[in-house]
């Protein structure tokens, strides 16, 4: 079974016992996405920790997302809401890298996979992404990839 599912049902329970509404509906959210993911397709299998922190970070993003909507529609207090959500779902992502982690680890696989032009870019996201999973959003990783490739 999964440790980070555990944690979650783990803090779900003590988020009803202590009334936290906002952190009791976000695990619950979260919870239901995990187990919508589990049922779909063609076998229903148990997520591992990997695709866990892989939804909880687009859980984060599209809660940022919608957040920013909200602001600029001037829905400030469904905003704050989605804010707050995204907030409790980051504290089960890994620890965020630095600028200087990233480019580091996009440097050493721009050298272990040759590339020299933007037309490498493929090779070296696709030995950058699962060393930076849930700990950077993909557009900052494919922006640096850029930037070191041009």
């Amino acid at each position: 079974m999964a440790a980070l599912k555990d944690r979650l049902r783990t803090d779900l329970t003590a988020a009803m016992r202590a009334k936290d509404n906002v952190r009791k509906a976000t695990l619950r959210m979260v919870l239901a996405a995990i187990g919508t993911e589990e049922v779909a397709g063609s076998a229903a299998r148990e997520l591992t920790d990997d695709e866990v922190t892989a939804l909880l970070t687009r859980e984060v993003k599209r809660r940022r997302e919608a957040a920013e909507a909200f602001r600029t529609g001037g829905r400030d207090d469904s905003a704050a809401n989605e804010e707050a959500e995204a907030v409790v779902i980051a504290e089960y992502l890994p620890q965020p890298l630095t600028d200087d982690e990233l480019d580091a680890i996009v440097t050493a696989a721009i050298a272990e996979t040759g590339a020299e032009s933007p037309r490498d870019m493929g090779k070296v996201m696709k030995l950058v992404q699962p060393q930076v999973l849930g700990r950077v959003e993909g557009s900052k990783v494919a922006a640096t990839v850029k930037a070191k490739l041009a």
